[in-house]
């Protein structure tokens, strides 16, 4: 199993490139941004609203020596609003320039990740060589969606709220062998499974730079998690999310060729690749997500070292989708093994 890694420019100021590098046996994939478009993330390459031009250029001298290492690379265009332009010639022209600039860089990429059906249509229209995939904000949900967006994609995120069910992902799995495609799945989401808010906040990011223009309520909370985090007592719904553990992906290597790791905005992706890569990690859990909770939770932990094999029954859990509360206790009881303060 190899594993696709979100570009960004280090915390640290070491060469994105270095990390790929170091792990290149277990790197298939880079995705990444354009500067200044919106994506489902913080725009890349802005400041305060305005266009940070050497990050541009960073990208591409970092983009050609990935290339050189043999890197596919995927290009994001996964915002989840484009507001006004979102069938539009503009957006389109937008679309095309970007790949064509690329493609005289000889840089043109493999993949084109998208949660807009147009911009997938537009890729496919002038660029018929590049694979496109259904994003993870899609969130595709049944083998249906995948038969209906058949002729547009060539590769889909499964819903993350789905994947800890191997029945599931066998299902999406053999529907994509039978018909060509490619099932992708992303690992490390710190966000809640089913969060109500995942709509709302992913049209927020895609409007990024506006409403970093506005003057903005301050008692309002965006982050449904992190207001619901604020009270420790709700550290059950984290151990209820979406996120697999390194450790727990040997199973799925059947099912999934290449795994995401969310790195774009992350303080440590060197750290979150080596845990994947070597399926081990002896530290704190709510450091391995994006995002990440350490400081929420401080001075607790969830020490991944204290996961039971009573672990892989609670995290197949059919009933977890709509547990509240104390549910069954399963979940609770493993709580009760892996959250603790460092000092215990």
């Amino acid at each position: 199993m190899k594993f696709a890694i979100g570009y960004r420019q280090t915390e640290s100021g070491e060469p994105f490139q270095n990390i790929v590098s170091d792990y290149r046996g277990a790197v298939a994939e880079v995705y990444f941004p354009w500067p200044g478009l919106p994506t489902g993330r913080p725009a890349f390459g802005t400041s305060r609203g305005a266009r940070d031009w050497s990050a541009q250029a960073e990208l591409e001298e970092e983009l050609s020596v990935l290339r050189g290492m043999g890197v596919k690379l995927d290009l994001l265009f996964n915002a989840n609003c484009y507001g006004a332009r979102a069938v539009g010639e503009d957006l389109r022209r937008e679309v095309e320039s970007v790949l064509s600039y690329l493609e005289e860089l000889e840089l043109l990429p493999e993949i084109v990740t998208t949660a807009s059906p147009f911009i997938a249509w537009a890729v496919k229209a002038a660029f018929p060589s590049v694979e496109t995939r259904a994003s993870v904000n899609m969130r595709i949900d049944s083998v249906a969606a995948m038969e209906f967006l058949s002729d547009l994609f060539d590769s889909f995120h499964i819903r993350r709220d789905l994947q800890r069910d191997p029945e599931t992902v066998a299902k999406f799995h053999a529907w994509c062998a039978g018909h060509g495609k490619k099932l992708c799945m992303l690992a490390n989401s710190g966000c809640l499974r089913c969060c109500p808010f995942q709509t709302f906040h992913d049209n927020l990011l895609g409007h990024d730079a506006e409403i970093a223009a506005h003057a903005n309520v301050k008692e309002f909370h965006p982050h449904l998690c992190r207001k619901l985090y604020a009270d420790k007592r709700n550290v059950l719904a984290f151990l209820r999310s979406t996120w697999l553990r390194p450790e727990d992906l040997a199973e799925y290597e059947p099912f999934f060729d290449v795994v995401k790791l969310a790195t774009r905005t992350h303080p440590n992706p060197r750290m979150v690749l080596g845990a994947y890569a070597s399926g081990h990690f002896s530290g704190n859990l709510f450091d391995l997500t994006e995002p990440g909770f350490s400081g929420t939770f401080a001075p607790y932990v969830m020490d991944n070292r204290q996961f039971p094999p009573e672990w892989k029954e609670v995290l197949h859990c059919k009933e977890m989708r709509d547990c509240t509360g104390e549910g069954c206790g399963k979940c609770s009881k493993i709580l009760e093994r892996v959250f603790h303060s460092w000092k215990e």
